[in-house]
């Protein structure tokens, strides 16, 4: 099993920046893909961001040139750093994970616990 951990949700102004963590561990053999999901109230959860293991890079619309997503294996570490920030970016975001050979469109294989980001003045 594989068991992920975020970190570094909080409150934030609108235009500000955040930095999300989310830190792998036990069987971090099988991981391939890399990414984080997003639910705001009342809506269905998306896919903000995905990183493949070769580092290959997919962003939702909604985010592209404000999210960047990035990995560091050595550390077994994937983190989203927000800029940028606006209120409709508030959400519980979810650190996730797929099995080698899986693609980040299918549903992921591993959630973290989430962690909350509010956007607001």
């Amino acid at each position: 099993q594989v068991q992920l951990v975020e970190s570094g949700g909080g409150l934030v102004q609108p235009g500000g920046s955040l930095r999300l963590s989310c830190a792998a561990s036990g069987s971090i053999f099988r991981i391939g893909a890399m990414g984080w999901y997003r639910q705001a109230p009342g809506k269905q959860r998306e896919l903000v961001a995905a990183i493949t293991s070769g580092g290959t890079r997919n962003y939702a619309d909604s985010v592209k040139g404000r999210f960047t997503i990035s990995r560091d294996n050595a550390k077994n570490t994937v983190y989203l750093q927000m800029n940028s920030l606006k209120p409709e970016d508030t959400a519980v975001y979810y650190c996730n994970a797929w099995e080698r050979g899986r693609h980040y469109s299918t549903p992921p294989d591993y959630w973290g616990q989430g962690t909350q980001v509010t956007v607001s003045s």
